[in-house]
């Protein structure tokens, strides 16, 4: 098996294992984001101002982590791109 379709097959596999770990870690995240919503409509004590922050904090979180996910599959996106670059190179 030729070295780049070896290099080809890792980073796939990279991929793969990384968007199922960010689904589990989003699965995880969102049950935690309603547990905490949860608690804090059965919790009277916790003021108005304290809600807004902690749903601004859970707000900032989401765009974070999509903005990471976007970073990575941009990254994923330009490797598979310098790997055709080479294929066409290679075919000439």
């Amino acid at each position: 098996m030729d070295q780049k379709e070896v290099l080809k097959k890792m980073i796939e596999f990279n991929k793969t294992s990384f968007d199922n770990s960010f689904s589990a870690m989003v699965m995880i995240q969102d049950q935690t984001e309603q547990m905490v919503n949860t608690l804090i409509d059965q919790a009277p004590w916790i003021p108005a101002e304290g809600k807004k922050a902690i749903g601004e904090w859970v707000d900032s979180y989401k765009k974070g982590r999509e903005t990471f996910r976007k970073t990575v599959e941009d990254s994923f996106k330009k490797v598979d791109a310098s790997f055709g670059e080479a294929a066409k190179k290679k075919a000439k």
